[in-house]
């Protein structure tokens, strides 16, 4: 499957900004999604993750209750809504897909696609 992100761009501290992947296949519904973060200088980390049916859906605590993660599996697209923003998401934001497996994982090393990232910055 290939991923594309789209959505980021600059916003001041308590903005919002919503993220887009949009996803090739026929089989997008049998996959669970996650998006990611990398800052400058720091390793890639967990934001969201969301089930094949969007039934369930898992935060990092540092977005909990200012980001969402949605999908709309007929139009093969994975969503990241991003409110209240801070200085410290400044980061590039990439999705990724996880097959064989109706678990949610924080761990990036249990994806097996992912797309091209997409740059957020947050200014303070």
């Amino acid at each position: 499957v290939q991923l594309q992100a789209s959505g980021g761009g600059l916003v001041p501290a308590g903005g919002s900004l919503a993220l887009s992947c949009a996803a090739s296949g026929r089989t997008f519904s049998n996959y669970n999604l996650g998006w990611f973060r990398q800052a400058p200088g720091k390793e890639r980390e967990f934001v969201a993750t969301i089930s094949r049916s969007g039934s369930s859906t898992y935060y990092a605590d540092s977005v909990k209750g200012r980001f969402t993660i949605s999908r709309d599996n007929a139009k093969n697209t994975v969503y990241l809504q991003m409110n209240s923003l801070k200085p410290v998401d400044t980061a590039v934001y990439f999705c990724a897909a996880r097959i064989g497996s109706v678990v949610l994982s924080t761990r990036k090393g249990s994806y097996d696609f992912w797309g091209q990232g997409t740059e957020v910055t947050v200014s303070s």
